[in-house]
């Protein structure tokens, strides 16, 4: 990096500012860019912006993309006193981040960093000339190495010895409130000579979530699991105490692995190993309106084989790519926030049949070696084509002996029993796999059904004690009947509401009421749907997709289907994919997100 080093030493900087009040000792105007660009010059094609995630303090943050030649760089002028020192720091994530200042009338400072996803702190300090009443201080990118954040700014004056105290230990942390899914925190205040700006709590040595106040609630837990929490103390100049002692607390009994999730999920599948005309998205550049993130997708060698494979998106395919490390330091990130990311299996070009226990045993090998590569926090199963089917006569929902389905349940109770509470399972089969079997399951009469008709079935029977999340996609399906004998077409919220009542009411298979799927609980629930037009045939547009919600949550807003009983506790939505949510304007993640908020 030294090369690199020597080629931007003269290169201006975009800078990023603290967001906390107007502090004595910080001169910059609008530091941490509350008021947008608001005392900013940000280069043109920088598509310079304040967000609102993700940010370091306060509410928002500058984000900023280099294009072509330009850096994106954005600066500000501020007014300095001659022979003065002064401290300059911000708080940075990206690929490759610079902080300086130009104009000081003495060796113009420079520092930069390469954090990644984690949000950094770029430090410096400069002394100004004998007449230097103005220096400019930047903050900007690198070349080809895509956005980057910049929150937080301190330029520390106007004169005298920078403040390099830190404020004191807070003391006296504890840790209650336990519910499945969080955990309360309090401690006592900290103090400094020019006061506490924030304080930074880290869960179980992870990186640091800030918080203005002397509590905090940490969110999206695993149920009946151990954490172990510390705090510390920062000041306007960027100064951190050491952290307090660490306290831990135990989150109360969930189901299923649902207890690391919040009451409302939205689900989304991330083009992790591919390209195609939706673009790449970078990890930590994925939306924080998505709670669980499917990794697209994780592929047998062949079919038969049990060997599954995940590699990231090839540089050839995808030119923005990040490197693995900076992928894997993103997932920590979200994970920070509450967030599940799960290897994806299958897909529709993914098939997978586990025909022997030397397949199921490889596949579970191979599944576990990239859960712990990248420290994932389970497995979706996205089973398609021919993956599954059903030998004739294998009727018997709760004993199923065809090789494929027993080695596939086998395989996940015994990925289950490896990683615990903490392993989170979902499901994203077509409605051909599942709701198909209130009229046929396997083969029909005189083989007049496929094989695979309904064969998810069995699967989701077997663990059903273990299954996070069932979302089946409501799209690129034929016409289906529900409860009420009729055929509903996708596209429209009737189909929604009678394929999930289907779900959460149970139904006969084939008719048989001796063999009957039982109804799933309601947080298992969640609806499939395309984010877009471009995603797959049936979309369904947003306010369509709200009054399938309103109808199954609330009992109200229904069309022409009732549904068998109200749901108050049905999960959420999922969608294929992020990508294509992302090239529709994020629409589906806003839109619901939003919705989902509401209803609480």
């Amino acid at each position: 990096m030294r090369s690199l080093l020597s080629v931007v030493a003269g290169v201006l900087l975009t800078l990023a500012l603290t967001t906390t009040p107007a502090f004595a000792a910080n001169i910059a105007i609008n530091p941490g860019f509350e008021d947008g660009l608001t005392g900013w010059t940000c280069s043109g094609a920088s598509g310079a912006q304040a967000v609102t995630t993700p940010v370091h303090g306060g509410t928002k943050a500058l984000r900023a993309t280099p294009a072509g030649s330009d850096t994106a760089r954005c600066q500000q002028a501020v007014t300095v006193k001659p022979g003065t020192t002064y401290q300059l720091s911000a708080w940075v994530q990206g690929g490759y981040v610079f902080l300086g200042a130009t104009g000081t009338g003495g060796t113009d400072p420079q520092t930069w960093g390469s954090p990644g996803a984690a949000w950094s702190q770029l430090k410096t300090s400069f002394t100004t000339g004998t007449s230097t009443t103005s220096v400019t201080v930047y903050v900007n990118g690198w070349y080809g190495q895509g956005a980057y954040l910049a929150d937080d700014l301190v330029l520390d004056g106007p004169g005298g010895t920078p403040d390099t105290q830190p404020p004191t230990v807070p003391g006296n942390l504890t840790v209650g409130g336990a519910t499945s899914s969080s955990l309360s925190l309090s401690w006592s205040a900290a103090t400094d000579n020019t006061g506490v700006t924030w304080y930074e709590v880290s869960r179980d040595n992870g990186a640091p979530a800030a918080t203005t106040s002397t509590a905090y609630t940490a969110t999206g837990l695993a149920a009946q699991t151990a954490y172990a929490f510390r705090v510390r103390a920062c000041d306007a100049a960027g100064n951190c105490s050491a952290y307090s002692a660490t306290v831990s607390g135990t989150t109360t009994t969930g189901g299923g692995g649902g207890g690391g999730l919040p009451k409302r999920v939205l689900v989304g599948y991330l083009h992790a190993s591919f390209a195609n005309g939706s673009g790449y998205i970078r990890m930590g550049e994925v939306p924080d309106e998505w709670d669980v993130i499917n990794l697209a997708f994780g592929e047998p060698t062949s079919v038969t084989s049990g060997d599954i494979r995940f590699r990231q998106c090839p540089a050839a395919e995808c030119p923005n790519v990040e490197p693995e490390a900076d992928f894997i330091a993103a997932i920590r990130a979200k994970q920070a926030r509450g967030k599940k990311v799960l290897i994806s299996i299958g897909g529709q070009n993914g098939q997978v049949q586990l025909t022997t226990t030397a397949a199921r045993d490889k596949f579970v090998e191979s599944v576990a070696a990239i859960i712990d590569r990248y420290g994932l926090d389970g497995l979706d199963i996205d089973f398609e084509g021919h993956s599954l089917y059903l030998n004739p006569g294998d009727t018997n929902l709760a004993a199923p002996t065809t090789p494929v389905i027993v080695n596939l349940i086998s395989a996940l109770r015994t990925l289950k029993a490896r990683y615990g509470a903490r392993f989170t399972l979902t499901m994203a089969p077509e409605t051909f796999f599942v709701q198909l079997g209130y009229q046929f399951y396997g083969p029909g009469p005189n083989g007049a059904a496929d094989s695979r008709s309904a064969s998810y079935l069995p699967v989701i029977h077997a663990m059903r004690d273990d299954l996070t999340l069932l979302h089946v996609q409501d799209y690129n399906s034929g016409p289906i009947m529900g409860l009420d004998g009729q055929y509903h077409t996708m596209g429209g919220h009737d189909f929604h509401v009678a394929m999930t009542d289907m779900l959460l009411a149970g139904f006969p298979i084939m008719g048989n009421a001796a063999n009957r799927f039982p109804p799933l609980r309601q947080d298992q629930v969640a609806i499939g749907l395309p984010a877009s037009v471009n995603a797959g045939n049936g979309f369904t547009g947003v306010a369509e997709v709200q009054k399938a919600f309103d109808c199954l949550a609330k009992g109200s807003n229904c069309g022409t289907y009732k549904p068998r009983g109200v749901y108050p506790n049905l999960r959420g939505l999922m969608t294929w994919s992020i990508n294509w949510d992302r090239y529709n304007g994020q629409e589906f993640s806003r839109s619901h997100r939003a919705y989902l908020n509401a209803l609480g």
